[in-house]
């Protein structure tokens, strides 16, 4: 099926679609990133490294705080005060198992 499509209007989906992933994680302020790492293995942090890398890749020097302004929507320290809560030792107990098999 992706056969069918060219690589503009590929690369245009797959934008379209990293916007919505990304509107969807501002609006739930109520899913931690320790949930989404336990749960998925990636959270917003990562979802900013990887924009950050992808900047690097095309020469574009994006520093950690402003990619994850891109992703959260706000500055880190805003958002990690509005919203993130301490980690339950249930939570940091799975991610520590989880974390073994997650690569960054």
């Amino acid at each position: 099926m992706t056969d069918k499509i060219d690589p503009k209007t590929q690369t245009e989906l797959e934008a379209a679609a990293f916007r919505r992933l990304v509107e969807h994680l501002r609006g739930r302020t109520d899913v931690q990133n320790i949930d989404l790492m336990n749960l998925a293995g990636f959270c917003r942090n990562c979802l900013s490294n990887w924009y950050q890398d992808a900047a690097k890749a095309k020469g574009i020097e994006l520093d950690k705080m402003a990619a994850r302004e891109i992703v959260y929507g706000m500055p880190y320290p805003e958002w990690q005060a509005k919203y993130q809560k301490d980690a339950s030792p249930e939570q940091q107990k799975a991610f520590s198992e989880a974390i073994k098999a997650h690569k960054h």
